[in-house]
Parts: C-alpha cells; sequence; structure tokens
C-alpha cells in the first residue's frame, strides 16, 4: 500500500474534494430519509411522499454527478501508473463499468425512482421486495455496481488515485448500508 502513496497526493484539492463527495451523498440522503422518516417534514411541506422523494432523489442525483465529476478530475490531475497501461488492463476496465452499468441500471428498473431513492422512508412501500436480477446475485447492487464503475473507470485510466478514491467509495458505501 506504501507504493499508492507515491503516486497520490492526499493534499491535492481535486483529491480532497472526491473524498468530500464521495463521503457526503450517502452521508446527506440517510440523514434526510431518515428525518423525513421520523417528522414527515417534506412530506407536509409538499403535500405528498412522492414529491418529497422525489426532491431528494434529484438532489443525490445531481450530487452524484459531481462526486463522478470530482472523482474524474482526481484521477486526471495525479500521476498514472505505467505498469498498468495495456489493452488487458484497459478491457478489463470496460468489462467493470459493463457490469456496473447493468447492475446499476436494472437495479433502477427493478425498484422505480422511488425504491431506488428512499421511498420506504417516505412512507412510500412496493408490494413485493426486489427479488429479481441483479438482487438474486447481489444485496446491493447500485452500490456494489458503481462500485465497479469507479473500478472500472480507475483501470481505464491506470491511476492510482482512481485506486485509492475506489477504496473510499467501498468504505463509504459498507458503512452507509449498515
Amino acid at each position: 500500500m506504501t507504493w499508492l502513496l507515491h503516486y497520490v497526493d492526499p493534499l491535492d484539492l481535486s483529491f480532497m474534494a472526491a473524498v468530500l463527495t464521495i463521503a457526503s451523498n450517502p452521508f446527506l440522503w440517510n440523514v434526510a430519509a431518515r428525518w423525513e422518516h421520523r417528522i414527515c417534514k417534506l412530506s407536509s411541506a409538499l403535500r405528498s411522499p412522492h414529491l418529497a422523494c422525489y426532491s431528494p432523489g434529484g438532489i443525490i442525483q445531481l450530487l452524484s454527478v459531481l462526486h463522478s465529476r470530482c472523482f474524474t478530475q482526481a484521477m486526471l490531475s495525479q500521476p498514472k501508473t505505467e505498469g498498468l497501461n495495456n489493452t488487458t488492463t484497459y478491457l478489463l476496465g470496460l468489462a467493470l463499468l459493463g457490469v456496473g452499468t447493468v447492475s446499476v441500471l436494472s437495479s433502477f428498473f427493478t425498484l422505480g425512482f422511488t425504491g431506488s431513492f428512499s421511498g420506504d422512508y417516505f412512507r412510500i412501500l412496493k408490494e413485493t421486495r426486489g427479488t429479481t436480477f441483479p438482487f438474486s446475485i447481489l444485496d446491493n447492487p447500485r452500490y456494489w455496481g458503481s462500485t465497479a464503475n469507479y473500478l472500472g473507470w480507475t483501470l481505464m485510466h491506470t491511476s492510482p488515485t482512481g485506486l485509492l478514491l475506489t477504496v473510499v467509495v467501498v468504505l463509504v458505501y459498507v458503512v452507509a448500508s449498515l
């Protein structure tokens, strides 16, 4: 792991921005969802649990775009490793992007918007639990699919910084799913 620190400058502003956005997004959506579940302020203010769910869901989507942008900027601003710069690594990264995208999109299509964005905290319940693909394979397909996307993107860019940030993504998602 010490070899990684030769490539990564943790004091780089783009690296710090990436860590901040990676950590803040799941934290914010968990806080907002639990707050709503306890006191229903957003549902009351908007007079609809669906609108109340769509509002933070839309913000989460925008923050995800920012999170991905910061991740990419941090990778591009720091050195690459030439040891991974080959066709096999690039194709493995591309395959991980494909698997991750299928996992994220199929879970979204299975759950719908409100199911994907904490609708249960807004008292929007599905009649059945999602047990079809990808839930038949993974417990948290959006988290693991997103992680596969970041790892794939990292491999395609041969970025030690991306590798370290992917570890941060995993740690944050594991904590968020507790």
